[in-house]
């Protein structure tokens, strides 16, 4: 599900959320109806330190929200949700291909009105077929952008916080490997992606999801393996 469109909206929203939040300085605290104060996890940095500062620092933002307990319940929901639409898609990408290859093998023996009645309802099929999968991928492409948007409400006062906690003065966003971001390379030491997500998943209180796989520690920029939503995957219609 994802995703020019979505990098674009949570690059906005990431901008305007954090700028006004930083402008609060020292005093700023989350804000909105989902965000709470919270104490950092154990595992963060005390919060006794400066709140401004020159280091650099980098954030996976995708891999932060879709990364922490919350968002990987969310979206492993949404999948779910998904699945009788990836299921009814999929017969009915059967049932396309099983009358494609009907008017291959017998398109010498059918007489001409027979063919194309035969090629009418494989047409007809086919423009409903591909309806139904852009409405399914529209669909489920807006209900991830509303867990993504839901959970970035709540975690960008925390990457200020953490930011400003720590002598921050500048956090790039590296959810994009260059060349599509300015960001050529970034250490990992001066990721912040893990520490945040860790003080999400403190305040937040969800657990992680039971049974599934841990998702690979979000990576700086210039690497691949960027945690990303699923998308609805339907059987590729076979070409006439």
């Amino acid at each position: 599900m994802k995703s020019t469109f979505l990098r674009i909206l949570l690059a906005a929203a990431v901008t305007l959320t954090i700028s006004a939040l930083a402008q609060t300085g020292s005093a700023a605290t989350p804000s909105g109806p989902a965000a709470t104060s919270a104490t950092p996890a154990a595992s963060a940095p005390a919060t006794t330190g400066p709140t401004s500062g020159t280091k650099v620092g980098t954030i996976n933002i995708e891999g932060a929200i879709f990364g922490n307990n919350e968002g990987r319940r969310d979206l492993e929901a949404l999948q779910k949700k998904f699945e009788p639409k990836q299921a009814e898609l999929k017969n009915q990408n059967d049932e396309l291909d099983a009358l494609k290859k009907q008017l291959t093998t017998t398109k010498d023996k059918l007489n001409e009105d027979a063919a194309a009645t035969l090629q009418k309802q494989i047409e007809t099929k086919q423009k409903l077929f591909d309806r139904s999968v852009q409405d399914a991928q529209e669909d489920f492409s807006n209900q991830n952008q509303e867990i993504a948007a839901k959970i970035l409400q709540k975690l960008a006062p925390m990457i200020v916080k953490y930011a400003q906690d720590n002598a921050f003065g500048l956090i790039i966003d590296t959810s994009k490997p260059w060349p599509q971001s300015p960001v050529v390379m970034a250490s990992e030491s001066v990721d912040i992606t893990k520490p945040v997500v860790d003080l999400y998943n403190a305040q937040s209180g969800v657990p992680a999801p039971t049974g599934a796989a841990k998702p690979a520690a979000p990576k700086p920029a210039g690497s691949t393996g960027t945690p990303k939503p699923a998308a609805p995957k339907p059987a590729e219609t076979p070409k006439q």
